[in-house]
């Protein structure tokens, strides 16, 4: 059986290339909804209705389990999803935890996300529970999500973007920015250009995947295939070889930046 990753569009393969480190004989179906991304702007109903969509289609895949490699879509929907299958279903939220509990020198904190995550009650409550000091801001980088979706990751479009998002802030009073969409690790190397060299840069990918790592474990079901991935787009397998070019292209993407 495989395990199935879901996200708006192509960030989520930013989780499943961690996955593919930790659980590399795994077979993976990996679904974009490449006909509704992006998330972010649109009305929590909305997205809901094509979360459950793309759900209901991937539990027919023979899946063991599901990662919502979406920080929005987790923000929207996970209660519910695990209420209504009976499968493994593992979220993942902006890595706000990490970041302030290993706070050493009294910064502040910058969490990036789309602007639903961050405006959700699931996020807004994780903050309210740990920010006793009140050291996390907040950022939305939409922009960031389309670059990713139209595979743009030249500096000269991306940085003066960045850059002018980042403007507003003092950066060397921030100790860690924390980037809680799964698009924006595609350009950590470029957040690395921005930010003074001591400021930490996090995602919750890692973590995710170790917590799926552990409840496959606990389930015994971990088991060894032959490490493949299928892709879909909204329902439709991908057997364009110049889509799939692209998307084993950003894993290498990932390997450079990740080096």
């Amino acid at each position: 059986m495989q395990i199935g990753f879901f996200d708006s569009g192509i960030g989520g393969i930013t989780v499943l290339y961690e996955a593919l480190k930790v659980l590399p004989k795994e077979d993976y179906i990996y679904y974009a909804d490449t006909l509704n991304v992006p998330y972010g702007p649109k009305p929590k109903d909305e997205v809901k209705e094509y979360i459950f969509n793309a759900i209901d289609f991937i539990t027919k895949q023979r899946v063991k389990a599901i990662v919502i490699a979406c920080n929005t879509a987790t923000s929207v929907a996970i209660e519910e999803l695990r209420a209504k299958y009976s499968i493994p279903i593992i979220g993942m939220e902006p890595a706000v935890k990490p970041a302030v509990e290993n706070n050493k020198d009294n910064k502040r904190v910058l969490v990036t996300a789309t602007a639903l995550t961050l405006k959700e009650e699931k996020l807004q409550n994780l903050i309210a529970k740990l920010d006793s000091g009140h050291i996390v801001d907040l950022l939305p980088l939409p922009e960031l999500v389309q670059f990713a979706e139209r595979f743009e990751f030249d500096e000269h479009t991306v940085l003066p973007y960045l850059r002018k998002q980042l403007s507003e802030y003092d950066l060397c009073n921030y100790e860690t920015i924390v980037l809680g969409c799964t698009h924006f690790p595609y350009y950590k190397d470029m957040f690395r250009k921005l930010l003074p060299p001591e400021v930490s840069i996090i995602d919750g990918s890692f973590g995710t995947v170790k917590n799926l790592k552990r409840i496959l474990e606990e389930k015994d079901l971990i088991k060894e295939g032959n490490g493949s991935i299928t892709f879909y787009h909204s329902g439709l397998k991908v057997e364009d070889n110049i889509i799939l070019d692209k998307y084993i292209g950003l894993l290498k993407r990932l390997d450079t930046i990740n080096k």
